[in-house]
């Protein structure tokens, strides 16, 4: 079995190879120093991104927890957990290209053959190439590299893996067992470098001097697009690329994810921002709320509310508890004060959280049920949102990593309504 051990001992390796690389460990002392910094510099240093050595050392602790569980290996089609441990960009389309990791040998890319040469001028690890012809089957291919492994091991698939290739593999190698890889891919993911917490800490510094300066060129008349757009246009200026630029405006900010209906900037309108940014693969997830002009007395005390909601997340993350207590008592608080109960609105519609790193949405969640001890190294949102339909809504939302000595947020939390930026 894979002991937590195992994982922790790749951050731990993984950091070496990150520091030894030059990477800046934003954050590490402390996300205030840091802002600090920022502020007297002007200039937001963005980390080197993540080297071969640490996709390396990925690998390595990957084989040795497939051959713990009793893998051949893992099956990982494109996207983020390709680049995770091959730095390989590659779109999804209809004809299969994976990278196959196998317990006990290096890594193989299967690709169809006229890719080829796209794929070598791609690639920033050396990696055995197989390529298959049209008339060919991909994961025949596949089943090839696992043939020669020693004894039965079962076949990891990673979790985004399409129909089509779990299909063909107990087609194709019908003497293994197919079985999910998430003991392996997200048992790793879910464990930060330093050299991972320093490229999220750059996307994060990025947003929120995106979000200081978009803040005071909001005015009235403007529609969230315009508001989203200028974000948008800001982030590139600071050399991250955007991921999302949302901007919710009077009612539409009542529901998590907005309205069709388009409003307009007014005097004592709320205004619901949802911005993040990608540097090196790695990003940022940042919400803000605020009235235009000066908020009531409704406005305020949810806006109160849902800060002591993210006070209470900040005290239950602690190295060994539960991700489901601290939903759990961000709920009971919120229906003390007349919210909810459960996801009923007004009131948290939502979970209170959720992982984050080269995906927006990634393990762990910070949802009821989940009984994940928490760990050092853990990357995830506090955002307790609250909800109140045909009115408006509120949510606040920053990142936190864990370190040995309980969680560390990437930003500073908004300080009140009126001074959500903290200016």
């Amino acid at each position: 079995m894979t002991t937590r051990r195992d994982v922790l001992q790749y951050g731990a390796r993984a950091g070496v190879l990150g520091m030894a690389a030059g990477a800046v460990p934003f954050g590490m002392a402390g996300t205030l120093s840091a802002a600090k910094d920022h502020s007297t510099s002007g200039a937001i240093t963005i980390p080197p991104a993540i080297t071969n050595e640490e996709r390396t050392t990925r690998i390595r602790t990957a084989q040795s927890m497939m051959q713990a569980q009793g893998m051949a290996g893992i099956v990982v089609e494109a996207g983020s957990s390709m680049m995770y441990f091959s730095g390989l960009g590659w779109g999804r389309g209809s004809r299969l290209t994976a990278l196959v990791i196998p317990a006990n040998s290096d890594p193989v890319v299967v690709t169809p053959a006229f890719e080829a040469s796209k794929l070598a001028e791609l690639m920033v690890m050396p990696m055995e190439v197989r390529t298959w012809d049209e008339h060919e089957s991909p994961t025949a291919l596949i089943a090839e590299v696992f043939a020669v492994q020693p004894g039965n091991g079962s076949i990891g698939v990673e979790r985004t893996t399409r129909h089509f290739v779990t299909d063909g593999l107990r087609k194709d190698a019908p003497s293994r067992k197919i079985v999910s890889a998430d003991p392996v891919v997200s048992a790793l993911r879910q464990i930060k470098s330093p050299q991972e917490i320093a490229l999220m800490q750059a996307a994060n510094d990025i947003t929120m001097a995106a979000y200081r300066e978009v803040y005071a060129q909001v005015q009235p008349g403007m529609v969230g697009g315009q508001i989203g757009a200028i974000m948008s246009e800001v982030t590139r200026s600071l050399g991250a690329r955007p991921t999302f630029s949302s901007a919710q405006v009077g009612e539409a900010s009542a529901y998590p994810h907005g309205s069709k209906q388009v409003y307009e900037v007014a005097e004592g309108e709320v205004i619901l921002m949802d911005c993040g940014c990608d540097v090196h693969g790695y990003k940022s997830d940042i919400s803000r709320t605020w009235v235009h002009g000066g908020a009531n007395a409704e406005q305020t005390r949810v806006w109160n509310t849902v800060r002591k909601g993210q006070d209470i997340v900040m005290e239950m993350a602690q190295i060994g508890g539960s991700f489901g207590a601290i939903d759990d008592a961000v709920r009971k608080y919120y229906e003390s004060e007349g919210f909810g109960p459960d996801y009923k609105t007004p009131g948290l519609s939502h979970r209170t959280g959720h992982g984050i790193g080269m995906d927006i949405h990634e393990d762990q969640f910070v949802v009821r049920g989940n009984e994940t001890p928490i760990a050092v190294g853990m990357c995830f949102s506090n955002e307790p949102g609250i909800y109140l339909p045909g009115k408006f809504g509120v949510r606040n939302e920053d990142c936190m990593y864990m370190t040995e000595d309980g969680p560390r947020l990437f930003t500073l939390r908004a300080r009140s309504i009126d001074n959500p930026m903290n200016l």
